[in-house]
């Protein structure tokens, strides 16, 4: 089998569309019809709800409180509007960083989830999002099990990496599957 992967000069939200684009692509090509994505604010998922028909989408946020405590970056607003074009939307603890960080963060030293998480980001911060966002969703029940999905992700904001893969539970982690890198960044900067 022969397999285009695509890499972009650098990372970020400049990425999106071209990401977008590439990962339906696949997706279609390999009759996947269902796609992870993460996004915060809900952009990434309102791009990709133009062009994703057909598709069952689950967009992934972070946790209330990641960035301030007790608010959720997506607004209700959005969350309602992306509800109401069929998407589903999981907030939850990111996989790779609920006790352990709280330990790191009042006692130092690494935890064992976030040493995978630094490991996955060898390959870049948009590969460790995806699969970690796909395993979330798999633990919420949102995708089904033992099926090849797209999951997409990114490096701060917008998305600029897609995979194809077959999430494990959380508690299976070492059977999860990358089968494809459809596109990601070349380098940080």
């Amino acid at each position: 089998m022969r397999c285009e992967v695509h890499y972009w000069k650098g990372p970020g939200r400049k990425n999106t569309v071209q990401t977008i684009e590439l990962a339906l692509k696949r997706a279609k090509q390999l009759k996947i019809k269902n796609i992870v994505v993460a996004s915060c604010s809900g952009y990434t998922t309102k791009k990709l709800l133009e062009k994703a028909k057909g598709m069952r989408i689950v967009s992934v946020s972070h946790q209330a409180g990641f960035y301030k405590p007790g608010k959720k970056e997506m607004t209700e607003r959005t969350e309602e509007f992306l509800r109401k074009k069929g998407v589903f939307i999981f907030t939850g603890t990111h996989f790779f960083g609920g006790v352990g960080r709280a330990v790191r963060k009042q006692f130092g030293g690494l935890e064992v989830d976030e040493l995978v998480a630094n490991t996955l980001r060898i390959f870049g911060q948009g590969v460790k999002v995806a699969v970690e966002i796909a395993i979330m969703a798999l633990d919420a029940g949102l995708i089904p099990y033992n099926k090849e999905i797209v999951s997409i992700g990114g490096t701060g904001e917008g998305a600029d990496t897609a995979i194809v893969c077959v999430p494990r539970h959380g508690k299976d982690f070492f059977d999860f599957q990358v089968k494809e890198i459809i596109c990601k960044p070349r380098g940080i900067s």
